[in-house]
């Protein structure tokens, strides 16, 4: 019998679609799996923290001007708070950390309905606001709450203009940005202050005590403009600091005199308090103060090198040579005028105590070096005798410092009141500033070859600018009254120290025709050299 295949459809049956999807999907995988990015990562540098999403890629530009941005907020918050925690986690200990907040959520809830209405007065609100519990904060707290808490002051730093001084042909104003006070520095003198050449907003302050019948611990802090609330490095001393100088190219080393005539060298960049270099009775350390350290330019061998100059009469140079400090004395400070007798009633010359002195900008072997009163011209050959010497002060030459832009010129100032102007090629002053107060210390502009600035002991910052003016001060605020100012130093780049310069203070050099004169060190030069023509004429009226 014969079979048939057909089959037949209804045509409702044909008219109906079937659908399926098909996806890469593995249907036997699991669904829950947790993964964990590693991109985040924390830098332990001033506590920034950067984060790189999937979506930022390191090199598009959206993803640098956020990181730039977020590093300088990060620079301007107080350094966070870091512990060291381990621990193990699984489900119970998770759980039970949730029953635990919960817990606390549900008391606080009850407290708060405990609270009194409105209608009571505010010495019971505050009350009951301080019997609740104050929750404990997270690791994140500190920091931020700390964001942008030198904002103001980083903004009045970078942007502040005095409008005033368009009223003003010649005076100009100084802006106090902010003071600092280390809780842990108290009762200390601001012995040494020095700026970070390669980093501009940082800069190092030395703390001793200038009473030297109570010496004892000191102190070398750094701090950073964009955050004036909590040192930057801090590291306590044995004996009290009294002058250092950062290297110029390696920012991270920090030489540093002391009162009991140590010198040390600091390392930023290594962990520990301790310097990694100092000097001992066996390594030729000075047995008087040490007044002045000096990094140079590096020696032949390509070695590290820096000088130091004290009351002993030594001016010497130390060679970092692997884990030791090598001195060689430069030369010996001896008053010619002055004879002492010595063992067996022989004669010899007396000491001089050296106070200051300064390396010559373009010159490499030529120094000077301030004492108890005169000024000696040196030279590196020569150890035993003086290139020239300048009968400078009264008192001791507190500083003494080359001009920038001017090979000739150098400034001194000293407790006998007075700031004055040297031709070194002269022996007598080419001017003379008496400022009415001891003077601690002198500081010529980076920017402009006739402007320099020097502090008192009444308080006062004196700011001249010799083209404009070379009779008085084009401002002299008062910066603190009740106690004396010793040491100042101009920003290398920022026309800022913790003051800023009005515009009229800073401005540019122009010509007869309101046109700015181009910028350079020919040019600061040759505003010098008119300047010292001026100061050599005899004055209207002089016989």
């Amino acid at each position: 019998m014969p079979v048939s295949n057909k089959i037949t459809v209804r045509e409702q049956e044909l008219k109906e679609e079937f659908t399926r999807i098909l996806t890469a999907n593995n249907p036997h995988a699991p669904q829950n799996i947790v993964r964990y990015s590693f991109k985040a990562t924390l830098r332990e540098d001033g506590g920034e923290v950067e984060e790189a999403g999937e979506e930022d890629r390191p090199d598009s530009a959206a993803s640098k001007t956020d990181k730039k941005e977020q590093k300088e907020r990060s620079c301007q918050t107080e350094r966070p708070q870091r512990c060291t925690f381990s621990a193990n986690a699984n489900q119970w200990v998770i759980y039970d950390a949730y029953v635990e907040e919960l817990q606390k959520q549900e008391k606080n809830k009850e407290k708060q309905k405990a609270i009194p209405s409105k209608k009571d007065d505010d010495k019971s609100k505050k009350k009951m606001m301080l019997m609740e519990p104050q929750v404990k904060p997270t690791s994140l707290a500190p920091f931020t709450s700390g964001i942008n808490i030198g904002d103001d002051i980083a903004h009045e730093f970078k942007y502040f203009e005095d409008a005033s001084d368009e009223f003003r042909e010649q005076e100009g104003t100084l802006l106090p940005l902010w003071k600092s006070r280390y809780d842990k520095a108290k009762r200390l003198f601001v012995t040494a202050l020095c700026w970070n050449k390669k980093y501009p907003d940082l800069f190092a302050v030395g703390m001793g005590s200038y009473d030297f019948s109570k010496q004892g611990r000191g102190m070398l802090v750094f701090y950073s403009l964009k955050n004036s609330a909590v040192p930057e490095y801090i590291y306590p001393t044995n004996s009290g600091v009294m002058r250092l100088d950062i290297h110029e190219e390696l920012s991270y080393l920090v030489a540093v005199g002391f009162y009991d005539g140590c010198v040390a060298v600091y390392n930023l960049i290594e962990e520990g308090l301790q310097p990694v270099y100092k000097s001992t009775a066996k390594t030729g350390k000075h047995t008087d103060p040490v007044w002045q350290v000096r990094w140079p330019n590096d020696d032949m061998d390509n070695n590290h090198n820096f000088y130091s100059v004290s009351s002993d009469g030594r001016v010497v140079s130390w060679t970092l040579v692997k884990n030791e400090l090598v001195f060689t004395d430069i030369i010996k400070l001896s008053m010619d005028d002055a004879v002492s007798e010595g063992p067996e009633g022989a004669q010899q010359l007396s000491i001089a105590c050296g106070t200051s002195f300064d390396f010559h900008k373009q010159i490499d072997y030529l120094f000077l070096v301030g004492t108890e009163g005169k000024i000696h011209k040196c030279s590196k050959a020569y150890s035993s005798q003086f290139l020239e010497t300048y009968d400078a002060h009264n008192m001791a030459v507190d500083a003494v410092k080359w001009n920038h832009f001017h090979s000739k010129v150098f400034i001194s100032c000293s407790a006998d009141w007075t700031v004055k102007i040297w031709d070194h090629t002269i022996n007598t002053p080419m001017f003379t500033f008496d400022l009415y107060a001891a003077v601690g210390d002198v500081a010529w502009s980076p920017y402009s070859s006739t402007v320099f600035a020097a502090v008192t002991s009444d308080g006062k910052v004196h700011v001249f600018d010799l083209s404009i003016n070379k009779y008085e001060a084009i401002c002299q605020p008062v910066v603190a009254k009740k106690s004396k100012l010793t040491h100042i130093e101009f920003n290398p780049v920022h026309p800022v120290s913790s003051l800023k310069l009005s515009p009229n203070l800073r401005k540019k050099p122009k010509t007869k025709k309101g046109e700015e004169l181009p910028k350079g060190p020919e040019v600061e030069v040759a505003k010098m050299e008119k300047l010292l023509s001026l100061l050599r004429e005899p004055e209207p009226g002089a016989v």
